[in-house]
């Protein structure tokens, strides 16, 4: 969700030196999913502009409603960046399809129906797009508004095994955040790679959305919790990712999943 996709402080729930197994997770066994692919288009758009964002997301919903009750779609979102840096993007837009042709069938449509040439986005000073896959995902049905949409970037060291984020997700992040999605802290989570690539090879992204605020905190202290207790879990992380590439983005947003 990937935008989705730099907080540096505040993602000290910085998902390195963290994620331990823990009896929850142990008792757990976690599979790879059917690929969800999700494209992702990114606007810099001038602060003037921004409040015709949301008026844009809503004149597309009913082509992404329909591509969700039929299936093409697994959900849809779009996201306004909290943490502004230069150059980067401000607003994106998104949808999910266990296909890449569901992706371009839906932006197919939006095109057709004008939805890629409406006026705010043509006043964007910078636009692109990037396609991501996951096989680790999962959410509660249904919509969330207002959304605390966090994502932290990593990229692999070069010596890191074919399969790091297949390790990485299993032992590490898919328990901490099922955890988190169990319990309401969270009501969506992803583990993105590219599958389009945009961008270098052995990047990946980590991607879960709060309802409320205090989640950003509940994460960040289960986060630190299992740092503080599992010193392996951190050595191994920190084994096969490059931290200083890290970067991190705090988005709010709106989304629905089927």
């Amino acid at each position: 969700m990937t935008s989705k996709r730099k907080l540096t402080g505040l993602c000290a729930i910085a998902l390195t030196a963290m994620w331990s197994v823990g009896t929850w997770a142990q008792a757990q066994e976690v599979k790879q999913k059917p690929a969800m692919y999700t494209y992702i288009a990114n606007w810099e758009i001038p602060r003037a502009h921004w409040a015709e964002m949301a008026k844009a997301a809503d004149a597309d919903k009913a082509v992404l409603d329909k591509a969700v009750a039929d299936g093409t779609l697994v959900g849809y979102g779009n996201d306004e960046n909290l943490v502004h840096t230069p150059g980067e993007f401000t607003h994106d837009d998104w949808w999910s399809s266990n296909s890449i042709a569901g992706l371009m069938k839906v932006l197919d449509q939006i095109s057709q129906a004008g939805g890629t040439s409406r006026s705010v986005l043509e006043s964007s000073t910078k636009h692109w797009d990037h396609i991501d896959v996951s096989h680790y995902y999962n959410w509660k049905p249904g919509a969330y508004k207002n959304g605390y949409v966090q994502v932290a970037i990593y990229t692999l060291k070069p010596n890191a095994p074919d399969d790091a984020v297949e390790q990485l997700s299993k032992s590490f992040i898919v328990p901490l955040l099922e955890k988190q999605l169990a319990d309401g802290t969270i009501v969506e989570y992803e583990i993105d790679v590219p599958a389009v690539h945009t961008s270098a090879p052995g990047t990946f992204a980590i991607v879960w959305v709060c309802p409320q605020a205090d989640g950003i905190d509940k994460v960040g202290a289960a986060i630190r919790a299992s740092r503080e207790g599992d010193a392996l879990s951190e050595a191994a992380f920190l084994s096969m990712v490059d931290y200083k590439s890290h970067r991190d983005e705090l988005n709010r947003g709106n989304g629905v999943f089927k």
